[in-house]
């Protein structure tokens, strides 16, 4: 069975509007604890804002983080995959293109994120699933979805 990334993704996902200024967008991730925000422009995506980026931008001189937009300093090159995208293919794009994250959308709707966060918990569960095989003789460890 091919696992899906649907089955790996955090959700509900919390998105921002590309005119919220950059003080908005920090609220947003101390409060929910999250580091990357998919942004959005009429419901579309069209941007990824970090908390990297988000720091960076913010140590600029003259940069007000109350009057920056959210357009102004979100990277466009976004990694967005169908629900139905296997779990290999999006850890091996995220991998080779250093991605911290992939939205996953569906019909312009963004249903969830992937983070390197969330392929960790899934390398963890691999790694135990292969320790209990191995303990109790088991052929082939199954990585399963965790959260």
């Amino acid at each position: 069975m091919r696992e899906v990334i649907q089955n790996f993704m955090s959700a509900p996902v919390h998105t921002i509007g590309v005119q919220e200024t950059l003080a908005e967008a920090h609220e947003l991730m101390n409060r929910f604890a999250i580091r990357h925000l998919p942004v959005l422009e009429g419901g579309k995506l069209v941007g990824m804002l970090s908390q990297r980026d988000l720091h960076l931008i913010e140590t600029l001189k003259d940069v007000d983080p109350e009057i920056v937009t959210v357009e102004e300093a979100m990277n466009q090159d976004v990694l967005a995959v169908a629900p139905d995208a296997s779990l290999e293919q999006v850890a091996r794009q995220m991998a080779e293109h250093r991605y911290g994250s992939a939205v996953i959308v569906h019909e312009r709707h963004v249903l969830g994120i992937f983070t390197s966060t969330d392929a960790l918990r899934v390398l963890a569960g691999v790694v135990r699933s292969e320790q209990v095989h191995s303990e109790t003789g088991a052929s082939e460890p199954v990585p399963h979805p965790v959260g």
